[in-house]
């Protein structure tokens, strides 16, 4: 039986049709089907004509086809395990069925050949179509665009030839194809497959669009803003892929087990066919017994009762948006009992805009002089206060100088050099000495106001504040109420931001108090997260930037916000939320948790299967074909128990839970 659920995905071919068709994996496209399929044909040709009394040699001809066709795979792939000292339980089925064999049960033996490869080809459809609900992502998105050229001509092209900052054409009822945003046009787009709304979304300039989403009414011009291969969906794929290779706590655990396991069982096993000879028993009775008892006793439904339900789990998470990188990271997500929130671009949109711009007297600056300067040093920058100071200079169409010396120091700001001066940007608190009571006059009245200051520095001197002011997420509330009902406790806020503006935004969203942690640098994040896993409890730590990695890598898990976040944040954490609706966050985490409930559902129907037969066998009489069926249907039905997870109802399940 292949007990390795866990494969490689296979390299999906991309299709031209504008609809997606759905990626169904044919039963005979699969090797072990087929042969599964040849060794019943042979057995169910064989059996009626030993039963008539035909020749010996005409049916066990048969037979013995059906043992070679039924029995090869698992044989082979018994014996390299033995070759890396492995005992495999495929081997010992295949021992068993020669053993009956050897004693004239060839009937019996056949019967357990064609079992265990229907049994491993069921389980093989299983694993193909797990994949398939992930690869099948690929076929949503078109092989070829609509590309506009600068003189507004048309061109056809591969969708794997189109690069950042290319512009395409999506007609009426044509898929989307590459990432990226409208730049003219609108119309709705049924993006259902990426983000599971239910309805189309109205997009217009300024909208971010998906690769593979079906754009309704309206011609839309859109801006390629990501390669092909770092598309949703390619990225959906690739980290599921990745997350398909890694193996659980549990499954490694019980992957342990089973070599002790199958060495005390081919032992026992010796001892139920030895002891009754010893005391007068039949040879072939004896051998019969303990053939059977080696068959109910294998421990493939253990094995595979734990891998199925992750891996299930992770894939519907994927098709919802939220990349969970390993089985690792599914099974502890279900453990989490604390959970600390990075603010900006986490609890807010992530997108903070430029309120005030202040000039200090005697700086010789006026707004538009002051934004430049502080835009020019925060060019380079991936931090979205940052962005926000680049985006006001750019709509206020001013020209970004060129700099030199550029340096980023998370959670304090950074230093360029500007026209031979040298030009920091960054927080008050980090960057004054106190001393400047204008300054800081300045800086508490924007921060009493509920916006973040940032403070604009040349050679050494304040010139300049300006005011950034960021919106709240509409999910931030209903999650952070969600969270606390799993967790048992209130989320908490680590934040580099000043404590008025995190206590307001704290306040919004339900966290107060002794939760709320502000002005923090990225080692006062980690001490605030280990501070909590000394009190025994598993922190789940959600941020996006740069100084939330350190946290997120020392969490117990770690979830970084995909459209927002810096690159090292979304490398560091262990899981990505795509589309940064945090909603779906306690939705993760409720089905981790039905994931490991279905694990524990599976081990409890593989040690109650096993009992009985094994009972059933030592104490009573258990044909071997009964034998046969009784383990080989545990295994298909705990396989099958751990696939429901990859069903939609089972995310709209994990959602109702939190609510």
């Amino acid at each position: 039986m292949p007990s390795d659920l866990v494969q490689r995905f296979e390299e999906a071919v991309p299709t031209a049709s504008r609809t997606a068709p759905k990626r169904r994996t044919q039963v005979f496209a699969l090797a072990e089907a087929r042969w599964a399929a040849s060794a019943l044909a042979l057995f169910l040709i064989a059996l009626p004509l030993q039963l008539t009394g035909a020749p010996a040699w005409a049916w066990g001809t048969l037979y013995a086809a059906a043992y070679i066709t039924g029995g090869w795979e698992p044989a082979w792939a018994g014996l390299t395990a033995l070759r890396e000292k492995t005992l495999d339980v495929d081997l010992l089925m295949i021992v068993a069925a020669i053993g009956a064999a050897s004693i004239g049960q060839v009937m019996d033996g056949a019967l357990l050949i064609v079992i265990f490869a229907t049994s491993g080809a069921l389980e093989a459809l299983a694993t193909a179509r797990t994949q398939d609900a992930v690869r099948g992502l690929l076929d949503l998105a078109p092989t070829t665009a609509t590309r506009l050229a600068d003189d507004r001509s048309e061109e056809s092209v591969a969708t794997a030839d189109l690069v950042v900052g290319d512009t395409i054409l999506v007609r009426p009822g044509e898929r989307i194809g590459a990432d990226g945003r409208v730049v003219a046009g609108a119309g709705e787009v049924d993006q259902a497959t990426i983000t599971g709304e239910p309805l189309p979304v109205p997009k217009e300039t300024g909208d971010e669009v998906f690769a593979g989403t079906l754009n309704g009414t309206g011609a839309l011009r859109v801006k390629v803003e990501r390669d092909a291969s770092d598309s949703v969906i390619a990225r959906i794929v690739a980290m599921v892929e990745e997350a398909s290779e890694t193996k659980a706590p549990t499954q490694l655990f019980i992957e342990k087990v089973e070599q002790r396991y199958s060495l005390g069982m081919v032992f026992a096993t010796l001892a139920v066919f030895l002891v009754p000879l010893a005391f007068g028993a039949e040879l072939t009775g004896s051998l019969l017994r303990a053939m059977t008892f080696m068959i109910v006793a294998s421990p493939c439904a253990v094995v595979l009762a734990t891998m199925p339900p992750l891996l299930s789990a992770i894939a519907n998470a994927g098709r919802h948006g939220v990349l969970v990188k390993s089985a690792v990271v599914m099974e502890r997500l279900g453990q989490v009992d604390a959970v600390a929130l990075d603010k900006t671009g986490t609890l807010t949109e992530g997108t903070p805009r430029v309120t005030d711009i202040r000039p200090l007297d005697g700086s010789g600056l006026d707004e538009d002089t002051l934004l430049a300067l502080a835009a020019t040093a925060e060019h380079p920058s991936e931090h979205p206060l940052a962005r926000a100071v680049v985006d006001a200079a750019r709509t206020r169409s001013l020209a970004i100088a060129d700099m030199r010396d550029f340096i980023s120091t998370p959670g304090i700001g950074v230093t360029a050099t500007v026209d031979g001066r040298t030009i920091a940007v960054g927080a008050p608190a980090r960057l004054l000495d106190g001393t400047e009571d204008t300054v800081s006059a300045h800086v508490a009245e924007l921060e009493n106001g509920g916006r973040t200051a940032i403070l604009v520095l040349r050679d050494g001197a304040p010139v300049g504040v300006l005011g950034i002011a960021d919106r709240l997420r509409p999910d931030a509330a209903a999650t952070v109420a969600a969270l606390t009902t799993l967790t048992g406790s209130t989320p908490m806020l680590v934040t580099g931001d000043n404590p008025r503006a995190a206590a307001r935004l704290a306040a919004e969203v339900g966290i107060t108090g002794d939760d709320v942690h502000a002005g923090l640098l990225p080692q006062d994040k980690v001490e605030a997260v280990r501070h909590l896993e000394t009190q025994g409890r598993k922190v789940l730590v959600i941020g996006d930037g740069v100084n939330d990695a350190p946290a997120l890598a020392a969490a117990h898990t770690g979830v970084a916000m995909g459209r927002a976040g810096s690159d090292l944040a979304l490398e560091t954490a262990d899981a990505v939320i795509v589309r940064d609706e945090l909603a779906t966050i306690p939705t993760v985490l409720s089905l981790s948790r039905a994931a490991r409930r279905l694990v524990v559902q599976n081990l409890v129907i593989a040690a109650v299967f096993i009992s009985g037969l094994v009972i059933w066998d030592l104490a009573g009489h258990l044909p071997l074909p009964l034998g046969v069926l009784g383990h080989e249907g545990s295994t298909v039905i705990v396989g099958l128990n751990g696939l429901r997870l990859l069903r939609d109802a089972a995310w709209n399940r994990a959602t109702h839970a939190v609510r």
